[in-house]
């Protein structure tokens, strides 16, 4: 049996840029089929200064650096040679997350979950399912006891 492929194709793609540790960077990727296009970049900043050394009074006074996380995530699958469907998006600000992921389903149905998670409410979880469920027709047949003859 001969089964038509379909080509590989996605998109991938992530940035980073952290004010506080000056790391910039980011990738892109596309593939259509058998070509694929790649970007990256990454930037660096180099000052050439004189350096002046200083000596300082040691105090006990700390400094915090801390910055509150944030983030944006996503990806996607559609495969039509296996039929897997399926998407996740998710962001982060500070101590709190929210997402959706949705998942195609064997049945037909779609399985879609919205989720928040932070340290007060703990993970909490909204699922829907989708559509109808489609389930294929099964024909029942009688088994027969084998007639032997003498």
């Amino acid at each position: 049996m001969n089964v038509p492929q379909s080509p590989p194709h996605y998109v991938y793609e992530y940035k980073v840029h952290d004010g506080h540790t000056g790391d910039v960077k980011s990738h892109q990727e596309t593939r259509e089929g058998d070509a694929a296009i790649i970007l990256f970049g990454l930037f660096a900043l180099a000052v050439a200064v004189p350096v002046h050394y200083q000596e300082y009074d040691h105090s006990d006074e700390h400094k915090d650096y801390y910055s509150p996380p944030h983030y944006v995530y996503e990806y996607k699958v559609h495969d039509g040679h296996t039929g897997d469907v399926k998407s996740h998006q998710e962001t982060r600000e500070g101590d709190t997350v929210k997402g959706v992921y949705m998942q195609h389903q064997p049945d037909g149905t779609i399985l879609e979950v919205h989720y928040t998670a932070d340290k007060h409410n703990g993970y909490n979880a909204v699922v829907k399912k989708l559509g109808e469920s489609i389930h294929p027709q099964h024909y029942h047949t009688e088994h027969q006891e084998p007639h032997h003859h003498y």
